[in-house]
């Protein structure tokens, strides 16, 4: 009889601590199913925060557009430069592009932002931009590069400003503009160092396109 109570006891026992164990796991569970809907929440278009859902929204849907107006530089700039010496270069560069355009496509899907309705332009007169200076020299494409990757760094440094002052939280988005704004400013030196300021007619490329560029991040930031 007492081994009987004994078993008896340890399985009371079992089955006390075993609910306990469920009943704590379902808490857990909803506490973090709860903190990801708050989290969805924040970004969301319906119950987000509006200034820093707009803040977000700007700053994904320009970023994809300048890293897909860059990718397409660099197409047309491996159109006709491809098979010289300055070919490996441009494509690394335009594979770090290509890597950047598939993290804002993905930022794109997860909080749910439009696309620009100017990628089609720029689709194409990124790519005449990138095949237009490569057909002017070697130096000229690299002189463009310059002017983009220069502009795209200063307008990643405002984003994090912004980005720390109205959702400092938002670690996420920090991390990826200080990550590419790194990358687009080791393009900016490397085409200085193949020479883009020997480019013909070099400041008159360097301020134009840079002019350009500016356009472009207005455009893209607000349709």
């Amino acid at each position: 009889r007492r081994v009987r109570g004994s078993m008896l006891l340890n399985r009371l026992k079992n089955k006390l601590s075993n609910g306990i164990k469920k009943k704590a796991k379902r808490r857990l569970l909803l506490h973090t199913s709860s903190v990801i809907r708050q989290e969805d929440k924040r970004y969301s278009p319906i119950f987000g925060d509006p200034k820093i859902v707009d803040l977000q929204d700007r700053i994904i849907r320009v970023d994809q557009a300048g890293e897909f107006g860059a990718q397409r530089i660099y197409d047309g700039q491996l159109a006709i430069l491809g098979g010289t010496d300055y070919g490996p270069v441009i494509q690394e560069m335009r594979d770090q592009e290509q890597k950047h355009l598939d993290t804002f496509n993905k930022l794109m899907k997860e909080r749910r932002v439009r696309p620009t309705i100017m990628t089609p332009f720029w689709d194409v007169a990124g790519y005449a931009l990138g095949a237009g200076t490569a057909l002017l020299g070697k130096e000229a494409a690299m002189a463009c590069t310059v002017a983009v990757e220069e502009v795209i760094g200063e307008h990643y440094n405002e984003q994090l400003r912004d980005v720390l002052e109205t959702s400092p939280e938002d670690t996420e988005l920090r991390r990826v503009i200080k990550e590419f704004r790194d990358d687009e400013m080791e393009h900016h030196d490397t085409a200085i160092k193949h020479n883009a300021e020997k480019a013909p007619l070099y400041n008159v490329l360097y301020n134009g396109i840079k002019l350009g560029s500016r356009v472009a991040i207005w455009i893209s930031t607000r349709i």
